[in-house]
């Protein structure tokens, strides 16, 4: 049975992964899945530097604006929902292109991870969530350590989502999270992909985010969040939890001053950004495209489809209705 094409674009935050995927779609009439754990909320725009309406150029793009702040969205709704729109965009003769930062979600989609395991009583779960509440992050993260080194490493600990999942998970099955990715990790993809890393030099990504912050407030990321918190919205979301929500609503709930919700905003996306190359460096079956070695965008994209049609056997042909 031949495999469906699926080609995948990710890399660190601001290293320019919007504008490469509008002309990676248009180049091989593609259509464009968002993995990315914050633009699926509408509302949001600013500090999850979502792609505008003009800036899609007429591409479709699935999985942005879709839920409101409160409502529930992790990794198993990503699959689920990516896994419908991707057969949708084959019903129609494109190929789908999952874009976006979000390591695990992409990974979920790629080599089809079996969370089912993980389904069930949930009533563990909300006594982490309690415990998180009255503790902190800090004490589940510590668990999380004493049974599960490996995940403790990889997760940071102001993810409770994650640290939660993996404390259940080795709460249910008596196996730990990292031993179960690490065997899906070696499952055969069931489609015929490319899967795409953009990546710049380490100082010049640094400064484009510092950039970037300034630009997001430039742009009103203080009042997005203050029209939030205005709508009820508040700072146990996992959607307000997301990097520039955190940090700007501490300021106004007078935890810390303006100065210094801005310093830790870069400070924290830089640190963002090196774990998600981290995470990156572990996958399998990765491309790596250092802008340092192009001459510009289009030598970059003409490098993409030589990959894609000879390198991963992939036809675009039939695509380009």
């Amino acid at each position: 049975m031949t495999k469906k094409p699926l080609l995948i674009l990710t890399g660190p935050t601001a290293v320019g992964k919007t504008a490469l995927s509008i002309a990676l779609a248009k180049a091989v009439g593609g259509e464009i899945i968002s993995a990315d754990s914050m633009q699926v909320y509408k509302g949001m725009d600013i500090g999850s530097a979502k792609i505008r309406p003009e800036e899609m150029q007429g591409v479709p793009h699935y999985l942005i604006n879709e839920l409101e702040p409160d409502e529930e969205f992790h990794v198993v709704i990503f699959q689920k929902l990516a896994r419908k729109y991707m057969d949708d965009i084959y019903a129609r003769g494109k190929i789908p292109i999952l874009v976006g930062g979000t390591g695990f979600y992409i990974q979920a989609v790629v080599y089809d991870i079996d969370f089912t395991e993980n389904d069930g009583d949930d009533t563990y779960r909300r006594k982490l969530e309690q415990l998180a509440r009255e503790k902190g992050a800090q004490y589940l993260h510590d668990m999380l350590a004493a049974v599960d080194a490996p995940s403790a490493r990889q997760i940071h600990a102001n993810n409770v989502k994650r640290v939660v999942r993996a404390l259940e998970y080795y709460h249910q099955s008596g196996a730990t999270i990292s031993e179960h990715n690490a065997r899906e990790r070696q499952r055969e993809s069931p489609y015929q992909f490319a899967y795409f890393v953009l990546n710049e030099d380490r100082a010049a990504l640094y400064q484009k985010i510092d950039r970037r912050v300034d630009q997001m407030l430039e742009q009103g990321l203080l009042e997005e969040v203050r029209a939030l918190k205005a709508r009820g919205f508040t700072r146990d979301m996992v959607s307000m939890q997301g990097l520039g929500y955190k940090e700007m609503l501490d300021y106004l709930d007078g935890a810390c001053t303006y100065e210094e919700a801005v310093y830790r905003l870069k400070r924290d996306t830089r640190h963002f950004a090196k774990r998600q190359i981290t995470w990156f460096k572990r996958e399998k079956e990765v491309i790596w495209l250092s802008k340092e070695q192009f001459s510009g965008p289009e030598e970059m994209l003409d490098a993409m489809k030589k990959i894609i049609t000879e390198q991963k056997g992939i036809s675009l042909c039939q695509n380009l209705n």
